[in-house]
């Protein structure tokens, strides 16, 4: 957009407050993921790990983080009802009917194993945790055995269900910034100008959802690589902190309108789950590689759309 309008109307055609909040969002949006996962994270480590009965206590936790997220989206995504407390009402019944139906299939699968953590001794044992370091940010010895394999095995269902959550805040932000500008040429072909005159076709939102997700098929592999492996390493806990929070934030700013990249905040929330372990968690030549990318995003983008266009005019000049 910024290389387009340099090409066409030189620096005065370009809002350069607008382009500083966008980019000031870029360099917050990944602080503010990584300070929502250390803190999701650490509350995990605090009132999981450190549980007298850690299988016990993630089975217990679900629910309520179920709760909270479906809770979250329902009232600020799915507004079914003008009317806010009404519409309060029914973000909390859906809210509670997720909460039930994961707390279900969570004691469908792992009830076995929840059953035989029950009945093994309740007294802290050397295996679980400490029970003399249990402070917030303190670091906290991790479940083994059987309780290992049930945090784990909670988290892995609630993993899934956040990777939808941060999916469909993506789809939100990420996708909304493909589409604006082609929703911006519809509406001025169809003679509106203002953004409360923008009406976005079906078929062309679901040309933006059939991108996105071609692009994941194709080249997704790639970013999964180094999101999932080379920044830090990822566990069931530490990937739900990681994309709980990033969704989070992501939803939050779709909500205010602000184009971040889901990207990034998703990266920062994966480096805040490795700053909960310590600094040296993190791979730094890792994080300035992707630093690196994100600085040249906006010099390279623009110097591609001032050739385009200059190439595009000259075929359009020649053809008509």
């Amino acid at each position: 957009m910024v290389g387009f309008g340099l090409a066409y109307g030189g620096p005065g055609a370009v809002f350069w407050s607008s382009l500083a909040r966008v980019t000031s969002s870029w360099v917050v949006s990944p602080l503010i993921g990584a300070l929502v996962s250390f803190l999701v994270y650490k509350c995990i480590r605090r009132f999981v790990y450190s549980a007298r009965n850690p299988g016990q206590a993630a089975a217990a936790a679900a629910p309520i983080a179920v709760f909270l997220g479906v809770t979250g989206i329902s009232f600020a995504a799915f507004p079914l009802s003008k009317t806010v407390p009404i519409a309060l009402a029914q973000a909390l019944a859906c809210g509670a009917a997720g909460a039930i139906a994961v707390d279900r299939v969570i004691r469908k699968q792992l009830g076995h194993l929840l059953a035989k953590s029950a009945k093994a001794d309740p007294e802290p044992k050397p295996e679980t945790h400490p029970s003399k370091n249990i402070g917030f940010l303190s670091d906290i010895a991790g479940p083994t055995g059987t309780q290992l394999e049930i945090v784990y095995g909670v988290f892995g269902y609630m993993q899934i269900l956040s990777a939808c959550f941060m999916s469909f805040a993506h789809g939100g932000n990420d996708v909304s910034n493909a589409i604006g500008p082609l929703a911006a040429a519809l509406s001025i072909l169809q003679g509106g100008m203002s953004a409360a005159e923008i009406v976005i076709p079906n078929d062309v939102l679901a040309w933006g959802g059939f991108g996105i997700v071609a692009g994941l098929m194709m080249w997704g592999y790639r970013v999964i690589a180094t999101i999932g492996k080379k920044i830090t390493e990822l566990t069931p806990t530490r990937g739900f902190a990681a994309e709980f929070a990033a969704a989070s934030v992501v939803l939050g700013a779709s909500k205010l309108g602000l184009p971040i990249s889901a990207t990034h905040t998703l990266v920062g929330a994966v480096m805040g789950v490795g700053f909960a372990r310590g600094l040296n968690s993190v791979r730094a030549e890792t994080v300035r590689e992707i630093v690196t990318s994100w600085a040249v995003t906006i010099p390279a983008g623009a110097f591609f759309a001032v050739i385009y266009t200059w190439i595009l005019t000259k075929v359009l000049s020649f053809v008509l």
